[in-house]
C-alpha cells in the first residue's frame, strides 16, 4: 500500500475509535506559540515605541508608525491606527509594509485581514467619527475621549508602548500592560542572527519539526503577531469557543494547551480539553459586578490564548483607577496576520454582545421550522428508509420538522449527485414530507471527488485551492481524490449558485430541502493535522495560513447566498455548519461536531452551548444520544430532556450506531422521549421570540446565570441557564442514575416550579440569600422553573410538525413577582420569508401590573396572517383570592371564566387576539371575603 493510501486509512480508523492527540500541536510544538510563550517568561525592555513626530489624526482616525528596535540598532517600522466603531468600541491596528523577497516574492506581500470576513460590511462603515476636539496629543502619548458624556477614554502611551481604555474613569483594559507585543517581520534567513534579540527563542522560525507538518515551506519565514491585554478588577473570563472545557475559563500558565483556536476535524474529541476543534471565534468576555469587557482578535490564522489569573494591587493602572483586586491577563499569540483588536467596554456582558454584533452582525433569524426537532443518522439507506422514519414518528405521535440525508445520498460521495439506486425520486420524497410540513436536509461537503463534472467545473473555471506550485491542491477526503473549491474566490459564487439553482440536479424544484455543510474546517484526511496543508494558495496569493479559520465561515457564506438567490431572496435558507468564525452566525447554525455517547460528553455539552451563546453565535447545538456509540436508554432520555432546550434541536449517530428513533427503546423510554420533544413544540413561540430578539440585540438564546446576576456567586454555574429573557431557569438532570439535583437560585427573587412544563400548586422557591436547593427528580422530570416578573408564551396542542400550528391558539404564562408585576413579548410573522423586514410581524409586549394584564402590539395589526390568531388560556402564577376577571378588546368588554388554585389561577378562553391590543383585570377578593372564607 502505498504512503498516502496508508495514512488515508488509518485516519479513517482513527475517525472511529478515538481522538489522537499526538496528531495536533499543542503550544510548544507549535513554532510561533513556542517562541511567543517562551518571551513571556523572559526579563526584557520592550523594543517597541511610537514616533511622536508620525501622528496624523485624520479621516476619523489616530494614525502613526511604531518602530521596532533591533540589535543592530536598525529599526522596522509599523504602520499603526487608533479608531473607533460602533458601539464606541476602540480598534488598535498594527501592520506590515512586507517587501519580501526569495519564494515570499510571488505570493501577496499584504498581511491578510481578517476583518473583511468577520466584520458585517465594509469596515469603513463601522467606524465613528473621531474629532478634533475628542483627540488630544502630546509628546508622551495620544488621550481619545468619547461616548454619551464621554463615557469613556482611551490613552496611547508612547514609550513605553501601551494603550488603556477606561469606563468612567476607571481603567478596565490596558493593551501591552506585560509588554509582550511581538510582531515576527519580514527578514531573510540568512540574515535572521541580526533581527533577533539574545531573549528571543528562535524555534521553528523556518521550517516546521512537527509530524506531518514538516513539509511546510514557510515562504514567510516567521510571521506571527502576539500582544497581552490586561483586564482589571475581573476574576472571570468567557467565550474562545470552541473548546470542550468550562465556561468560565481556566488560567493556562501551567499547562502546555493554552485555548487553541485553529478549525479541525477532531474526531472523538476529549472533554476538559483546550485542544483546537471544528470553529473558532476569537473573542473574550469578561464580566464582574459593576462592569463587562469584551476582547475580539481579529485574526484567522492558527491562534493560542494563555489566561492567567491575578491580583491586581501592585498594578499602576489598577492604582489609578481605584480598581483592586483581581486581574487577568491574556496573552493572544497568531501564526500570521495583523495586531487587529477590538476593545469593547460596557456595563454588563449583554451590551458587549449587542456591540460585537454591531461589528460582525447577529444571528440571523431562522424559518421557524428550524428550530424544530431535527432527525437524522448517517446514514438513512433510501427512500423507502426515510419515508419509513417519516410514518413511525408520526405514528407514535412524535412531531418533527426536519429529516436528514448524510454523505451515502450521493452517487459515490459525488456531491450534487444522488445514487438513483437508493433515491430514484428525490423530487416525490421531498414531495411527500411536504405535505405535512416537514423538511429535508443534504449534506454537501467542500471536498469534491476528482473526475467528474463538478470538480472538473471548479478546476476548469480556476477556482480551486491551489497548491504551493499553484496547481490545484489534491488530497484525500470521504470520496478519495478530492479537489476543493476556493471559498474566498469571488468566482466562486456564480459557479456554485448554478449547482443548487432551480432545476439543477440536487435540488431540482424542492423548496422543502436545506443544506449541511460539513468538514468545511477543511477537513483533509492526507494533510497536516487532519487539514489543509498551510503553504497551499488562496485568491489573492493568500496562503492557507493566513485565512485558515475564516475559511470555512466563506464556505457556508457561499452555500447561504446560493440559496438566498434560489429563492429570489425570499426565502431565509437553513444552512448547518461545523466550521466557523466570528460572523459565522450571519448565515449558519453549529453543532459541536462528533460527540460520544457517554454522560461526560452530554455534560460538556451544557459549557459548549452556553460559550456559544455567550459569543454571538446563539444558534447552537449537540448531538442528542451522542454521535459515536451506542448511549443507555436512561442517557437517551436525558439527553433529550436536555437537547429539547438546546436552540439547534438534532439527534444524530453514527454509521455502526444501532438504530435509536424515539420508537425503538420502547415504553417508559418513549414516552419520556415524545414529552420532551412535544414539549420543545410547545415552546415554539418563545424560543422563537428569543431568536427574533437575538436577531436585533446579539442576546444570547440560552442566557447564562452570570448575565443575569453578576452580583451574585454564580460565575461558575455552568450547568443550568435561562432560556434568553423569557425567565424560564432550566436545570437538565446530566447525572446518571440521578434521584436528586441541586439548583442555585438568586437572592430576593420568586422561582415557580414549572416541571416538564406543567405548573405545579406549590408555593414559590424565595430565598433571601443566593444559595442552592436540592431537590428529588424521577427519570420523567425536566427541572424548570418560571422567574416571577416573567410572562411567556406556548401553543400546547400537539401537531405533527410546526408548520401545522400556524393557526393554532397561544397559551401565556405570567409569573408575579413579590410586587405583583411581570412582563414579557411575544414575535409573530410568516415564519419563513424575509417579509418581516417590510413590517409584516407583530411584537407583542405584555405588561401586568397591579391586577391589570395589558397587551401592546408593535407592527402591522391588520397583517391578515396573524389577526386571527388567540390567546386561548393565561396562566398567572402567585395570584390567589380571585372574585373576577373581565377582558377588553376593540371597545368591548366581557367577563372570563377562570380556576382558581391554590397558588396560581388558570384563565379559560379569554376569546383576546395574539395580536391585539387588550387589558384583562383581575379583581382580587376584600379582605373581609377572604377571612370570611
Amino acid at each position: 500500500m502505498n504512503p498516502v493510501a496508508l495514512l488515508f486509512f488509518s485516519l479513517l480508523w482513527a475517525r472511529v475509535f478515538a481522538v489522537k492527540e499526538y496528531l495536533f500541536k499543542n503550544c510548544a510544538q507549535s513554532g510561533f506559540c513556542h517562541r511567543n510563550r517562551h518571551l513571556a517568561t523572559q526579563n526584557f525592555e520592550s523594543p517597541y515605541f511610537v514616533d511622536p513626530a508620525s501622528i496624523v489624526h485624520e479621516n476619523g482616525s489616530v494614525a502613526g508608525t511604531i518602530y521596532k528596535k533591533l540589535p543592530s540598532n536598525d529599526v522596522v517600522a509599523l504602520p499603526f491606527d487608533i479608531s473607533l466603531l460602533v458601539g464606541d468600541s476602540v480598534r488598535f491596528q498594527i501592520d506590515e509594509n512586507r517587501q519580501p523577497t526569495g519564494p515570499a516574492s510571488k505570493l501577496n506581500p499584504r498581511r491578510f485581514r481578517a476583518a473583511e470576513t468577520a466584520f458585517d460590511g465594509p469596515e469603513n462603515e463601522k467606524q465613528q467619527v473621531l474629532s478634533k476636539d475628542q483627540v488630544s496629543v502630546s509628546d508622551n502619548g495620544v488621550v481619545l475621549v468619547f461616548g454619551p458624556d464621554n463615557e469613556f477614554s482611551a490613552r496611547l502611551d508612547f514609550a513605553p508602548l501601551k494603550l488603556a481604555v477606561s469606563r468612567h474613569g476607571k481603567v478596565q483594559a490596558v493593551f501591552n500592560a506585560r509588554k509582550l507585543l511581538n510582531i515576527e517581520h519580514w527578514r531573510p534567513q540568512k540574515e535572521n542572527s541580526a533581527h533577533l534579540w539574545p531573549y528571543e527563542s528562535e524555534f521553528d522560525m523556518f521550517s516546521d519539526s512537527f509530524g506531518d507538518s514538516r513539509d511546510d515551506t514557510k515562504p514567510f519565514g516567521p510571521e506571527s503577531v502576539a500582544a497581552d491585554v490586561r483586564l482589571i478588577g475581573f476574576d472571570h473570563v468567557f467565550g474562545l469557543p470552541e473548546h470542550a472545557d468550562s465556561f468560565s475559563l481556566k488560567d493556562t500558565t501551567d499547562s502546555e494547551w493554552p485555548y487553541r483556536l485553529y478549525n479541525v476535524d477532531i474526531f472523538e474529541y476529549e472533554t476538559e480539553s483546550r485542544m483546537p476543534m471544528y470553529g473558532s471565534i476569537p473573542l473574550l468576555v469578561g464580566v464582574k459586578p459593576d462592569a463587562a469587557a469584551g476582547i475580539f482578535w481579529v485574526n484567522a490564522a492558527d491562534t493560542f490564548v494563555d489566561i492567567k489569573k491575578g491580583n491586581s494591587n501592585t498594578d499602576k493602572e489598577a492604582e489609578k483607577s481605584k480598581d483592586h483586586g483581581s486581574l487577568v491577563d491574556t496573552h493572544w499569540m497568531s501564526e500570521t496576520g495583523t495586531v487587529d483588536i477590538v476593545i469593547i467596554l460596557a456595563a454588563t456582558p449583554e451590551e458587549i454582545n449587542a456591540k460585537y454584533g454591531q461589528l460582525t452582525g447577529h444571528v440571523s433569524l431562522p424559518q421557524q421550522f428550524a428550530l424544530g426537532y431535527h432527525q437524522c443518522r448517517w446514514n438513512y439507506n433510501d427512500e423507502k428508509d426515510v419515508l419509513d422514519v417519516h410514518a413511525q414518528m408520526d405514528a407514535h405521535g412524535v412531531p418533527y420538522d426536519t429529516i436528514w440525508l448524510d454523505i451515502e445520498y450521493a452517487d459515490k460521495k459525488k456531491y450534487f449527485t444522488w445514487d438513483k439506486e437508493a433515491f430514484p425520486d428525490p423530487e416525490g420524497m421531498a414531495a411527500e414530507l411536504a405535505r405535512t410540513g416537514r423538511n429535508l436536509v443534504v449534506i454537501v461537503d467542500p471536498h469534491l471527488k476528482t473526475g467528474y463534472s463538478v470538480s472538473e467545473g471548479v478546476e476548469k473555471l480556476g477556482i480551486s485551492i491551489k497548491d504551493r506550485a499553484n496547481s490545484t491542491f489534491k488530497g484525500h477526503c470521504w470520496p478519495g481524490e478530492s479537489v476543493w473549491i476556493d471559498a474566498m474566490n469571488p468566482n466562486a459564487q456564480a459557479y456554485w449558485d448554478q449547482l443548487f439553482s432551480p432545476g439543477s440536479v440536487l435540488l431540482g424544484a424542492t423548496s422543502n430541502v436545506h443544506l449541511w455543510n460539513d468538514m468545511n474546517e477543511p477537513s483533509v484526511f492526507s494533510g497536516p493535522e487532519t487539514s489543509m496543508p498551510k503553504d497551499t494558495l488562496h485568491w489573492g496569493d493568500f496562503e492557507h495560513r493566513a485565512v485558515h479559520n475564516a475559511w470555512g465561515q466563506r464556505f457556508h457564506e457561499l452555500t447561504f447566498e446560493s440559496l438566498e438567490k434560489r429563492t429570489q431572496y425570499s426565502k431565509r435558507p437553513f444552512i448547518l455548519t461545523r466550521s466557523y468564525f466570528a460572523g459565522s452566525q450571519r448565515s449558519a447554525a453549529m453543532w459541536t461536531g462528533d460527540n460520544m455517547a457517554r454522560w461526560e460528553y452530554l455534560r460538556a455539552s451544557l459549557p459548549m452551548v452556553l460559550t456559544s451563546n455567550a459569543v454571538g453565535m446563539p444558534f447552537a447545538g449537540a448531538d442528542v444520544g451522542g454521535f459515536f456509540g451506542d448511549p443507555s436508554n436512561q442517557l437517551l432520555v436525558r439527553w433529550y430532556q436536555t437537547g429539547l432546550f438546546y436552540p439547534f434541536f438534532r439527534a444524530h449517530a453514527h454509521i455502526d450506531s444501532r438504530r435509536r428513533e424515539p420508537w425503538i427503546p420502547g415504553e417508559p423510554f418513549t414516552s419520556h422521549i415524545r414529552d420532551a420533544v412535544r414539549l420543545r413544540y410547545r415552546l415554539l413561540p418563545t424560543l422563537y421570540t428569543l431568536f427574533h430578539d437575538a436577531s436585533v440585540t446579539g442576546s444570547p438564546v440560552w442566557r447564562p446565570m452570570v448575565w443575569e446576576h453578576p452580583d451574585s456567586d454564580c460565575y461558575d454555574v455552568e450547568d443550568q441557564f435561562y432560556l434568553g429573557q423569557s425567565g424560564l431557569l432550566v436545570k437538565p438532570v446530566t447525572e446518571e442514575n440521578a434521584n436528586s439535583i441541586d439548583i442555585f437560585f438568586p437572592a430576593n427573587e420568586r422561582y415557580y416550579d414549572f416541571t416538564s412544563g406543567h405548573v405545579a400548586d406549590v408555593p414559590p422557591v424565595a430565598l433571601s440569600e443566593a444559595g442552592k436547593l436540592s431537590r428529588t427528580v424521577s427519570l420523567e422530570d425536566i427541572p424548570m422553573y418560571v422567574k416571577g416578573g416573567s410572562v411567556f408564551a406556548l401553543r400546547d396542542r400537539y401537531r405533527r410538525s410546526s408548520k401545522l400550528m400556524k393557526a393554532d391558539p397561544f397559551h401565556l404564562v405570567v409569573g408575579l413577582d413579590a410586587n405583583g408585576v411581570a412582563s414579557g413579548k411575544l414575535y409573530l410573522d410568516d415564519g419563513e420569508s424575509y417579509d418581516y423586514k417590510n413590517g409584516q410581524y407583530t411584537e407583542t409586549k405584555y405588561e401586568m401590573v397591579a391586577g391589570q394584564l395589558k397587551s401592546q402590539v408593535n407592527g402591522d395589526t391588520n397583517y391578515a396572517l396573524l389577526s386571527s390568531l388567540r390567546i386561548e388560556k393565561i396562566t398567572i402564577l402567585g395570584a390567589q383570592d380571585i372574585s373576577s376577571i373581565e377582558a377588553k378588546q376593540d371597545g368591548r368588554s366581557w367577563s372570563v371564566e377562570f380556576v382558581q388554585h391554590k397558588h396560581y389561577v388558570e384563565v379559560l378562553n379569554p376569546r383576546v387576539g395574539a395580536a391585539a391590543n387588550w387589558t384583562i383585570n383581575v379583581v382580587h377578593m376584600p379582605r373581609h371575603e377572604k377571612d370570611e372564607l
